[in-house]
């Protein structure tokens, strides 16, 4: 029964809540388990209900949005993207009077522009599905002002060489997502300061179990016990004593069941056409 009281502490320093519930709900202390004591039985503990639930929680918090504002937010951008995207199809390089340099210069920038669109499409998807998520947040965001600088370019050009109307189209879509990133951005940090804080609450719990345990276990642990050096003995490997006897048939000894046989040379039959000794005579 002397583990008893790590097993509470173990137990009881396992899940500790976090700072906005510790105040509210004090957890009761438990009375010092002692060598004697029985081992504490299971019991059924129901949650209190004047707990109030995550979302009532996260509401008075500064840059909390409603996961249907998000998405609400989501659906705007995914508007200024279609937007942008036909636009595309208006803009007509191949009839400005440039320079080839600078008609392939406005080409590969167009081009760099349709893919930042696309990879901005597939982070607001995946932000859209899981919108409490602060890694898809921030790509979003991230993929947002990533098209603008070229976006602005675009529009700068187009009204320059084709049509103000459109370049102004261009420039318009362009801030509807600036707007929409500035108002993504105080939901992204209140999503990244929670992560960060629920990270540190993590920290601080496993580092206060660990001196908790620690506490527990002084003076319980044996000393640790010396041992004494030895050299160690190389014998080889290991023969058997036919194999010592007969090195030829060293893998027949390993292997039971087999027995080694050696090769005999074939009898020598007598030549035919050579002749036969003579008989000896009687004296």
């Amino acid at each position: 029964m002397k583990w008893v009281g790590v097993f509470l502490i173990v137990v009881g320093c396992g899940a500790r809540p976090p700072a906005a519930l510790s105040q509210q709900v004090a957890p009761a202390a438990a009375p010092p388990a002692s060598a004697d004591s029985p081992a504490p039985q299971s019991q059924e503990v129901s949650s209190p209900g004047t707990l109030p639930a995550p979302e009532q929680a996260a509401a008075g918090e500064p840059g909390y949005l409603e996961p249907a504002l998000v998405k609400s937010l989501l659906q705007k951008v995914w508007l200024a993207e279609y937007r942008v995207n036909d636009l595309f199809t208006e803009v007509r390089p191949e009839r400005w009077k440039l320079s080839e340099a600078a008609r392939n210069s406005f080409s590969q920038m167009l081009a760099t522009l349709r893919g930042q669109m696309t990879t901005l499409e597939q982070w607001r998807g995946q932000f859209d599905q899981r919108p409490d998520s602060s890694y898809l947040g921030y790509e979003t965001s991230a993929a947002i002002g990533a098209v603008l600088p070229r976006l602005e370019g675009v529009a700068r050009s187009v009204t320059q060489h084709e049509n103000p109307s459109l370049g102004a189209q261009f420039s318009q879509a362009g801030n509807q997502l600036f707007d929409l990133q500035q108002a993504l951005q105080p939901y992204l940090s209140y999503l990244l300061r929670n992560h960060d804080q629920l990270m540190f609450a993590l920290q601080s719990n496993l580092a206060a179990c660990q001196n908790d345990l620690s506490y527990a276990m002084r003076g319980r642990a044996e000393p640790a016990k010396p041992m004494k050096n030895v050299l160690p003995e190389f014998k080889g490997r290991r023969r058997t004593a036919r194999a010592k006897g007969n090195p030829a048939g060293t893998e027949a000894a390993q292997k039971p069941g087999k027995t080694s046989q050696l090769p005999t040379s074939p009898a020598k039959k007598p030549d035919a056409a050579e002749p036969l000794p003579p008989r000896p005579k009687n004296p």
